[in-house]
């Protein structure tokens, strides 16, 4: 029986839980399963000290560009269809953001489209740092930006490496976390030029999960208000493969907070959408939030593993 339960163990891990509940018998769903690729938790972590290693991605900045290219070009190494989509945007201090959504599609004939997203962006303030001192300058951003990042890059090489079958869009999304505490709308605007500038011809996604702050340590992920509301079956499918995949300690099975984060763009263009992210009801953000120690030493492997290896179930489960 002990045998038998670890062979149970790991054929739920490698086999997708994406899919939603149907009347179909049991056989027949399980003729239907496609092995799910296990995800590589430090090709991720190198991925988001990759991104780190280039100083802060604050727009308008040397090491934002050299971001930019890089994050193209290695969607198009792992056989993605890229597009970059370059826009100009007003910040709500005035300045004009040089910025540039970088879209990633596999399987670009498929009607039916996921759209998995991260910031790669960088907050230009650690304004929210105990010295005082550091709060004019900018963050390293290796938990808020670069670990979402990170993760969809080792899935797109998963991808790459075993097709899913299934139509999927991967958007580093830019300047999202230019913004002010005074003004709501200020935040996410790359993804409001996103869903206001189709960058193909009536391209619409069928559903979308956005990462942000997924790499801290003993991260712990809720159910985002607005997610929630919006998009109750797309986050109970999500929460059901990490629980299947062994990760329910992780993603707790209760309602968080509300969090205005990119998702909400999308929510507001009528896409059922998500928001994977660290809110603890009680503590709020991860301690490293928009402050100097939002660098390489919080960031955790096994979170990165526990979001990752959750997301291909969902996928190859589709």
């Amino acid at each position: 029986m002990q045998k038998l339960a670890i062979i149970l163990s790991i054929f739920l891990l490698l086999t997708g839980c994406g899919k939603a509940q149907s009347g179909k018998n049991a056989a027949a769903e399980a003729s239907e399963r496609v092995e799910v690729p296990v995800f590589d938790a430090d090709s991720a972590f190198a991925y988001v000290k990759r991104q780190v290693d280039f100083g802060p991605r604050v727009p308008n900045t040397a090491a934002h560009r050299a971001a930019t290219e890089w994050l193209a070009e290695s969607l198009r190494r792992r056989g993605a269809e890229v597009v970059e989509q370059k826009a100009l945007l007003k910040a709500f201090d005035g300045t004009m953001l040089n910025a540039t959504n970088i879209i990633g599609q596999f399987n670009p004939e498929a009607e039916d489209r996921l759209l998995l997203l991260a910031h790669y962006d960088c907050r230009p303030w650690a304004d929210e740092d105990a010295d005082e001192s550091k709060r004019s300058l900018p963050v390293d951003g290796a938990n808020d930006g670069a670990s979402g990042v990170g993760v969809l890059l080792e899935v797109a090489r998963q991808i790459a490496l075993k097709n899913p079958g299934c139509g999927v869009d991967i958007l580093f999304v830019d300047a999202e976390d230019y913004g002010s505490d005074e003004d709501e709308d200020s935040w996410a605007l790359g993804t409001k030029y996103f869903v206001e500038h189709p960058f193909k011809e009536g391209y619409v996604a069928t559903e979308a999960i956005l990462l942000d702050m997924v790499g801290g340590r003993d991260a712990r992920f809720y159910h985002e208000y607005f997610s929630q509301q919006n998009a109750p079956s797309l986050a109970s499918r999500v929460w059901a493969c990490a629980e299947e995949a062994g990760y329910g300690d992780r993603f707790v099975n209760r309602l968080g907070g509300a969090v205005n984060d990119d998702h909400r763009r999308l929510i507001d263009a009528g896409i059922p959408a998500i928001d994977i992210i660290e809110y603890n009801p009680s503590s709020g953000f991860n301690p490293a939030w928009h402050t100097s120690a939002d660098n390489m030493d919080n960031i955790d492997a096994a979170t990165l593993k526990a979001v990752g290896q959750t997301l291909l179930n969902f996928i190859y489960g589709r």
